[in-house]
């Protein structure tokens, strides 16, 4: 049998273009698959601009330290293609391994034909194939890029669909404004079934979410003071909505921004039909939640051991406007428990809004140091990115790679070590990983 990367390299030759949205192939690859995606269990559909893994990762811990089966869908990878399907097992379930991955391509390249068809919708039909044959309690699925046309959008009545937090990123196939961009992303409700909206940084994304809910006649449930609210406390996260109220403890991952995920996850997993999961699951899933390449700390691995004595080794694949000012303020937030200087190391791609993305860190980093992102032909020179990045403000220079920007830091006089920060792009984080020696499991 044929490897799942030779079986991948002839799939990108079945459509000129990476990103071409649209349902229509993919529902005619699976009608020949004889529709695995009617034969899955209860799916919970997510999209949203920012948190969209973090909030499945809280769902995903949270089923499994209740005892339950969850499969999980999520994109890009970091490292390794086969970190996209997590085949669900009781105890905790595992990335699909080479030989089922090959099979399903295989499969699913067969029923094809050579018709023209995406890599993300012919991975998809795969990953929904191997969900369809192997028994678990949900299935929580992450759509690609937007929602309405997103290859994963061919579930007919999911147990929730979700929306995380929206902004501004891929333009050119969402539209420029938060309002366009919503109303894609909100293509995923579904007649009768639970739309849960996170809470939204953008009141106008908000308005379009709940307008379109209502006009489909899906079910809102709203973050706020109407259906669930989450918030601090003490060091705590407390959750309530019209049923219950939990005290329990604040996530382990990082970052304010995780406590509105966390909390979209209980909701979510209430308006699925999961609502006897116990505050035992729930502590014990925020406590073990795991998300790598966000906000990330690298303590040990061959990177980590460049750093300078004393210094921290952060890493985070956020990229757009939004999540940098996500990013900027769980930095800032660390900045308050030890004031260190901040060292940024930024690699980011020629499709991302680069000056918006780094102007969340004029004030806050001492230090930038812009690297190429290898192997991504889409990258932006390092010279390119520290060109912005000092037009903005930021005291920037370059390297020819992450082991030489460390070893930069270390050559800079700071009163004390600094605290080292990765980021600009999820590609650079599953680069970090690999020489780190450190990749997801």
């Amino acid at each position: 049998m044929d490897s799942s990367d030779a079986l991948m390299a002839r799939f990108l030759a079945l459509h000129p273009r990476t990103i071409d949205l649209s349902l229509g192939r993919i529902e005619a690859l699976l009608a020949k698959l004889n529709h695995p995606e009617r034969r899955l269990p209860p799916v919970i559909h997510v999209a949203g601009t920012n948190g969209k893994g973090s909030t499945i990762a809280f769902m995903r811990a949270i089923l499994e330290a209740g005892g339950l089966a969850a499969h999980v869908y999520t994109s890009p990878h970091l490292v390794r293609f086969h970190e996209r399907i997590r085949l669900g097992a009781i105890g905790g379930g595992q990335f699909v391994g080479e030989d089922r991955l090959a099979d399903a391509f295989a499969r699913c390249e067969a029923a094809n034909g050579g018709d023209p068809i995406t890599v993300f919708e012919i991975t998809t039909a795969a990953a929904l194939l191997l969900f369809s044959e192997s028994p678990a309690d949900v299935l929580l699925l992450e759509v690609g890029l937007g929602g309405r046309v997103d290859a994963t959008n061919v579930i007919d009545r999911p147990a929730a669909a979700v929306v995380t937090p929206i902004g501004r990123d891929h333009a050119e196939y969402l539209g420029d404004t938060v309002e366009a961009v919503a109303g894609e992303k909100a293509g995923i409700f579904k007649r009768g079934c639970p739309a849960v909206i996170a809470a939204q940084d953008y009141a106008e994304a908000d308005a379009v979410l709940c307008r379109h809910a209502e006009r489909v006649g899906a079910t809102p449930v709203l973050v706020g003071n109407q259906d669930f609210s989450v918030h601090e406390e003490r060091g705590r996260l407390v959750f309530q909505d019209e049923i219950d109220l939990f005290d329990l403890p604040k996530p382990r991952l990082i970052g304010r921004h995780q406590l509105t995920n966390a909390g979209t996850a209980i909701a979510a997993l209430r308006a699925a039909g999961f609502g006897d999961i116990g505050t035992a699951a729930l502590e014990t899933g925020l406590r073990q939640v795991d998300w790598p390449g966000r906000l990330q700390r690298l303590s040990r691995g061959r990177l980590a051991e460049l750093v300078p004595a004393g210094a921290e080794l952060w890493l985070d694949g956020g990229h757009n406007i939004d999540g940098g000012r996500i990013l900027a303020a769980a930095a800032a937030d660390l900045g308050e428990r030890s004031d260190v200087p901040l060292v940024l190391i930024v690699g980011l791609l020629g499709t991302k809004d680069a000056e918006g993305f780094l102007r969340n860190f004029v004030g806050l980093s001492r230090a930038l140091i812009a690297v190429p992102i290898a192997g991504q032909m889409a990258a932006r020179p390092a010279e390119e990115v520290a060109g912005i990045a000092a037009g903005v403000g930021l005291n920037a220079r370059t390297a020819p790679s992450v082991e030489a920007a460390l070893s930069l830091i270390g050559d800079i006089a700071f009163e004390q070590p600094p605290r080292i920060l990765i980021c600009g792009s999820l590609y650079l984080a599953g680069a970090v990983l690999t020489a780190n020696g450190t990749p997801p499991v």
